[in-house]
C-alpha cells in the first residue's frame, strides 16, 4: 500500500504506537510518520506508506499550525504537564495584555533551545534518552521561524494560544520560556496540531475509525497522489523515458514550469519517482518508487 495517511492522534500515544497500530491495519510493514507529535499531544498526524517513504525528505519542510493552553506558576523539566515541576510554584502576576505583549518578543526567525526531554539526536542518540538515564544531553539551539504566535484568552492561570511554526520548532520551548520573560515559569498543558502543510484534521480520520476498515477501505482513503506536494508540478511520461529514469538516466521532459523539481507519473495515479531539473526540460531523476 503506497500513499499518505492523515490520522488525527490521540493523546497518551507516542507517534511509534500510532506507526504499529497502521501496520496492523493495512498489513504494510514500511511507515513512517512525517514529524513527531509527543504522547500528550493530538492531532495532525502524517504518514508516508510503502514506497512512498521514500518522499520523506520533500516534507521536511512542512509549517505546523497548533492550538493549546500555556499554564503560568511552575515550570517543569520536559517544558510539558507530563514532567516535574522544576521550581516551587509562583504565582501569575501578569494580565492577557501583558502576556500578548511578552508574546510579541517569539515572531519571526530565532534561535530556539529544544527541550532536554526531546528527539534531537546528540551523538546518534536521542536527548531524551541521555536524560532519562540521568546523563548529559547537551542540546544546541536551533534556527526556526514562528509566523504566529497569539496568546487568545486567559483564564486564571491558564492562557489559550494559537501557533504556526516551522518544522523543526518545539512550542513546549516556546511556553518555557514565555513563563521565564513572565517571571513564574509556566508550561504547555495541552497541544493540538490542526495543519501540517498542506493537511489539516478535515483531512484526517481517527484512530479508532481505522481500525474499523479494511485494508482496501483504508486505501480508497489515501489522498490521489498528484495532490502530494502541491508545489511540485506534474509530469507524465510515455514507457520510453520512463526506462530511461529508472536507470537514472537524464532525460527531457515535457514541463514548461521551470519548477526545480517535478513529479513524474508514469498513468494518472501511477507515481514514478521525482525529478531535478539540471536546465532547460532536461531532467535527472533523485527519486524512482518503481
Amino acid at each position: 500500500m503506497n500513499g499518505l495517511l492523515i490520522l488525527d492522534k490521540p493523546p497518551g500515544l507516542t507517534s511509534h504506537d500510532v506507526v504499529a497500530i497502521v501496520r496492523r491495519a493495512t498489513g504494510e510493514r514500511s511507515i513512517g510518520h512525517l514529524g513527531t507529535l509527543d504522547p500528550m499531544a493530538t492531532g495532525v498526524l502524517p504518514l508516508l506508506l510503502g514506497k512512498y517513504t521514500r518522499l520523506a525528505q520533500f516534507f521536511g519542510t512542512a509549517e505546523k499550525h497548533y492550538e493549546g493552553h500555556i499554564r503560568f506558576g511552575y515550570s517543569t523539566d520536559t517544558y510539558d504537564a507530563e514532567g516535574v515541576p522544576a521550581a516551587d510554584p509562583r504565582p501569575l502576576t501578569l494580565t492577557l495584555s501583558e502576556l500578548q505583549h511578552l508574546a510579541g518578543r517569539f515572531h519571526g526567525t530565532l534561535d530556539q533551545l529544544p527541550p532536554v526531554y526531546s528527539a534531537k539526536k546528540i551523538n546518534g542518540v536521542s536527548a531524551h534518552k541521555l536524560a532519562r538515564a540521568g546523563l548529559e544531553a547537551p542540546v544546541k539551539p536551533a534556527r526556526i521561524t514562528i509566523h504566529r504566535f497569539a496568546l487568545t484568552a486567559l483564564d486564571g492561570d491558564i492562557a489559550s494560544f494559537q501557533m504556526s511554526i516551522s518544522a523543526g520548532g518545539y512550542v513546549r520551548s516556546v511556553a518555557h520560556e514565555l513563563g521565564e520573560l513572565a517571571g513564574c515559569g509556566a508550561h504547555l498543558s495541552s497541544l493540538r496540531r490542526t495543519q501540517a502543510g498542506a493537511f489539516s484534521l478535515d483531512h484526517s480520520i481517527t484512530v479508532d475509525q481505522l481500525k474499523t476498515l479494511s485494508p482496501s477501505e483504508i486505501e480508497r482513503l489515501l489522498p490521489h497522489p498528484r495532490t502530494l506536494l502541491p508545489e511540485l508540478p506534474s509530469v507524465t511520461v510515455d514507457d520510453q523515458l520512463a526506462g530511461r529514469l529508472r536507470n537514472g538516466m537524464q532525460v527531457n521532459l515535457p514541463d514548461f514550469s521551470r519548477a526545480p523539481l517535478v513529479k513524474v507519473f508514469t498513468a494518472p495515479t501511477d507515481l514514478l519517482g521525482i525529478a531535478r531539473r539540471i536546465a532547460g526540460t532536461l531532467m535527472q531523476p533523485i527519486i524512482v518508487l518503481g
